[in-house]
This record gives structure tokens, sequence and C-alpha cells, in this order.
């Protein structure tokens, strides 16, 4: 059987066999550019979520056991509750209220953090001793600067 026979008995010529070499050509690099640039964008990903994975586990590994939580996945999903277990690859969230129990593995984790995050006890303290601070240094300084209204310029 010779070419020939292969294509219907339809000899090529010169110059269409030499545009379909350029043809086969161009698609080849086009696979192979595709392929190259396709697997460096996979591995590039990859290393990224293990940063984020080994990032979220040893935020739980510090807060430990029975420790509040709230987690953020990665498909914008939150889990709320305590910590219950803590393995190499996973940590279990139980929600008190529900009664359910939620595994999570650390590579589906985009953020670990304890809820609440407003001002604590020792900052509401902290603030209200410099407020009480600033008010009494006014009641102090004002009068030893202002002289009963004597001066004018400053504060006065």
């Amino acid at each position: 059987m010779s070419f020939a026979n292969l294509l219907g008995g339809r000899n090529f010529s010169v110059g269409e066999w030499i545009l379909s070499k350029r043809i086969f050509a161009i698609l080849i690099s086009i696979v192979v550019l595709t392929g190259t640039f396709g697997l460096q964008a996979a591995s590039g990903q990859s290393a990224t979520y293990d940063a984020q994975a080994s990032k979220a586990r040893a935020k739980v590994e510090s807060l430990g056991n029975n420790a509040r939580v709230e987690v953020k996945l990665r498909d914008q999903t939150k889990v709320k509750g305590n910590v219950s277990a803590i393995s190499a690859d996973s940590f279990t969230v139980s929600d008190s209220k529900t009664g359910t129990t939620t595994t999570v593995a650390y590579n589906e984790v985009d953020e670990v953090k304890k809820p609440g995050g407003g001002l604590s006890t020792r900052g509401w303290i902290i603030i209200g001793a410099a407020a009480a601070g600033a008010v009494v240094t006014w009641i102090i300084v004002k009068p030893a600067f202002c002289d009963g209204g004597a001066q004018t310029r400053g504060i006065c």
C-alpha cells in the first residue's frame, strides 16, 4: 500500500507537502509550549498551598486543644467551635451549640483565628487609665500655665 493510496489516491505537490510539514511543526510547538507552561503554573500553585497549610498547622498547634477558633476555608465557608483533636494533616472543630464536629484538613484552610477580635478587658482598662491621666493632667497643668487668665497665648 503506497502513501498515495492512504490519501485516497491523491498526489501532493511539493508546495502542499512543505505547507503540511509547517503546520505540523507549528502544532507540535504549541503542544510543547502549552505543556511546559501549564506544568510550571501547577507546581507554583502547590508551593503556595503548602505554605498556607503549614501556617495553619502552626496556628492551630499554638492555640492548642480545646481552644475556641474561627476557621475560614478556601471555599469561603466558616467553621466555629473548639479544637477537639489535632493530627498531622487535619484537626477537628466541635461546635458545642449544635453538637456537630467537623474535621478540617490543613490544606483546605485559608485562615485560623481566635473569635472576638475586639478589645479585651485589659485593653479597656488601659484606654480608661490613659483618658483619666489626660483629664488629671489637664486639670493640673492648665492652671499652672494660664496664671488665672493673665496670659493670652498657648492653651489658655
